[in-house]
């Protein structure tokens, strides 16, 4: 097994499977809605040398700061959204978004006579053809003051109060919610509490985020900022480190495309994380991501570093998606899994949600999925002969495997021979095995019908109408598959001729 990517292993992995622990995470910025409209391209209009589109569908997701919400909410933190919206159905339409995703919209401020942010994008196939934006001048104008104030009020009493959140995201999209004047009172109030403040920037006025935790600009914004060449790397990762000392900030996470992230926290020098994307469809939202995700692991008390290798592997998920969509915990969970290329012992899934996590990523790679059950008390060659050919059917095998409980339900009190512990540990270990999840049931249905395999295998003793489970799986186009199986192997032959076999004097008296 290759070294893990992360210092504290075992730490990243609980809190993940933990869901974050649901802590609470504010999140202050410029809210959009995005919408799509999805078609096919036909022809090219006579009247102008444009496409014609030919609308198939229309979508509308969340965009900007609300999007870094959604991907905290889909982590399982409990985020807060603090910004403004317009009065209007579009912004009716964002908060409605947002609560049924489990976002905290109770200090957003309704602006009158000003549009909700919204951008409009019109995809012919999978390429974007165009986008129309609508929005307002600015947020800063004279009439919106009171908003502003109102808007400061609110994020300030929350982070005084009894409940502050773990951890501040100020995602700015430039367009004029995170004033110099917002920003740096909510970053002193929240040093004051030891709350990690992280900030996406934009524009080259940094200053509005000095004393913050960790800034997250991109390669080109922080030459921007810098005045530095975007193409010299190291120069501008070495400019980056001058930029973190005179804005005394702890750290920057600099985004670099298709190249990884680099962490520059004056620490042992600019320290490169490559990227993880198998194949890249689309960056919108991929530095939201990487924000959110960071934001979500200084809160539960990652390291740094930790966390930027937490948010690099989902910035490779939300890439291999199409439009502006958030990473979800068990996306994150299946691709941290691939990319540790976990130890044989983590094979064994704990939950039916690890096991699903799994099982949804292998489907997003194209992986075909063979799903097998059984008892395997005293594994055998025919066992594993048996696994192997399955294993060869598809790309992944899931091994259902019974529970103590489950065995004697099924052949008596006197076994199993091992338990279900070791069982599990034993199949674990081999290669032909991807997963092995436990099942307390007479029959592993349910979970046959919960991972819905491409292939459901057998052993050749059973006949197609025998196998629990075939009518499902070929209910959605998948197919019973019946594995030979090799002859005069079986545990119950190897526990009969054990019990059969006399104990010679000297074992026992070596065992004495």
């Amino acid at each position: 097994m290759k070294p893990s990517v992360f210092s504290q292993r075992d730490r990243v992995l609980d809190t993940l499977s933990a869901g974050f622990h649901a802590k609470s995470v504010l999140v202050i910025g410029d809210l959009m809605l995005d919408r799509y409209i999805w078609g096919e391209v036909s022809r090219i209009s006579p009247e102008a040398p444009v496409p014609v589109i030919s609308i198939q569908r229309e979508t509308e997701r969340c965009g900007g700061s609300a999007n870094v919400a959604l991907n905290l909410a889909n982590l399982g933190i409990r985020p807060v959204i603090a910004g403004y919206v317009g009065d209007d159905e579009e912004g009716r339409r964002l908060g409605i978004l947002l609560g049924e995703s489990g976002v905290d919209t109770s200090l957003l401020v309704t602006v009158k006579d000003q549009p909700t942010i919204t951008k409009t994008r019109i995809l012919g196939g999978h390429q974007q053809i165009l986008r129309i934006d609508r929005e307002p001048p600015s947020f800063t104008e004279p009439d919106t003051e009171p908003a502003t104030g109102k808007l400061l009020e609110h994020t300030i009493n929350l982070i005084r109060g009894g409940r502050p959140p773990a951890a501040i995201l100020l995602s700015d999209y430039a367009k004029g919610v995170l004033t110099t004047k917002l920003s740096q009172e909510v970053i002193h109030e929240a040093r004051a509490k030891g709350i990690p403040v992280l900030a996406d920037p934009k524009g080259v006025h940094y200053h509005k985020y000095r004393h913050a935790t960790v800034l997250s600009p991109n390669r080109n914004e922080l030459a921007a900022v810098t005045r530095l060449d975007a193409d010299d790397l190291n120069g501008l990762l070495h400019g980056g480190e001058t930029l973190r000392v005179n804005l005394e900030v702890d750290a920057l996470a600099v985004t670099l495309s298709e190249q990884g992230i680099a962490l520059v926290d004056g620490d042992t020098g600019p320290r490169r994380i490559p990227s993880v994307a198998q194949e890249v469809f689309d960056v919108s939202g991929a530095g939201d991501t990487v924000i959110a995700t960071m934001a979500a692991g200084l809160a539960n008390g990652l390291d740094r570093l930790d966390a930027l290798h937490l948010a690099n592997i989902a910035a490779g998920v939300v890439v291999a998606k199409v439009g502006t969509s958030p990473v979800t915990r068990p996306e994150l969970l299946a691709a941290v899994s691939q990319e540790e290329a976990f130890s044989q012992s983590d094979k064994i899934c704990r939950s039916q949600e690890e096991l699903m996590s799994r099982v949804e990523f292998w489907r997003q790679s194209g992986k075909r999925i063979v799903f097998t059950n059984g008892c395997f008390d005293l594994l055998h060659a025919g066992h594993v002969d048996y696994l192997e050919r399955a294993r060869a059917l598809g790309s992944r095998l899931i091994v259902g495997l019974n529970t103590d409980a489950s065995v004697r339900e099924l052949k008596g009190p006197e076994r199993p021979i091992i338990g279900e512990k070791d069982r599990a540990r034993v199949l674990a270990a081999l290669a032909s095995v991807d997963a092995v999840m436990l099942f307390d049931e007479e029959t592993p249905l349910d979970l046959i019908t919960q991972v819905r395999p491409e292939i459901l295998a057998k052993g050749a003793d059973y006949t197609e109408e025998q196998v629990v489970g075939g009518k499902e799986v070929r209910s959605w186009g998948g197919r019973v598959a019946l594995v030979p199986l090799v002859k005069d192997r079986s545990s119950s032959n190897i526990v009969g001729a054990i019990r059969e076999t006399p104990q010679r004097s000297d074992l026992k008296e070596n065992a004495q």
